[in-house]
């Protein structure tokens, strides 16, 4: 297997295993608490929720042959808590993860040298790639600290839970060695 075809497995798999994370912690939630601000310098979860769907219906949309900063996005919008409902949220998160994983399964190997653009700047697909890789997970993270910090009944760990490092890396050792994903097992552990 070619390494750009191993790099397009790799990175599909860690998006999957970002997006779980995501959807773990926000089902965790009572659903009002989708909607709280802490202060006014800050996104609800249902913010971070629309700006990152905003972005991947704008960046993966006709990709290879549009800007990546589509004409028709407000991004500033995406930064208003006018959400109302549950189901809001969940069909904003699904519509852009439909709309970038339906990009990344179209794309072939030999793509990703292509240049694309965002803002008039740019990329090879990978590069591109590779810069969501680090934009989606941020914010993943700011929704995992944030329900954290709002639920109110004990969390349940989305990684290696506490005190557990021992067991856990005690199972992984007690395996052969083999080259594999570290998300697979992650993945399986998260369902």
């Amino acid at each position: 297997m070619k390494i750009t075809e191993t790099y397009l497995e790799s990175v599909r798999k860690q998006f999957l295993y970002y997006k779980t994370i995501g959807e773990k912690a926000m089902y965790q939630l009572a659903p009002e608490q989708l909607f709280v601000m802490t202060n006014d310098d800050t996104n609800s979860i249902a913010m971070i929720v629309k700006h990152m769907s905003g972005n991947m219906l704008s960046r993966w949309t006709d990709f290879l042959t549009t800007d990546g900063e589509k004409e028709w996005r407000n991004r500033d919008s995406e930064f208003e808590n006018d959400l109302q409902t549950p189901e809001q949220v969940w069909a904003l998160w699904n519509q852009g993860w439909s709309c970038f994983l339906g990009a990344l399964d179209s794309l072939s190997a030999e793509q990703l040298s292509e240049i694309i653009y965002i803002r008039n700047e740019g990329h090879t697909v990978m590069e591109a790639l590779n810069r969501q890789l680090a934009h989606y997970p941020y914010h993943i993270g700011q929704i995992v600290f944030y329900a954290k910090q709002l639920k109110a009944t004990p969390w349940e760990s989305l990684s290696i839970p506490r005190n557990a490092s021992g067991s856990y890396n005690a199972d992984k050792f007690a395996r052969e060695k083999g080259i594999r994903n570290f998300t697979d097992d992650e993945l399986n552990r998260l369902r």
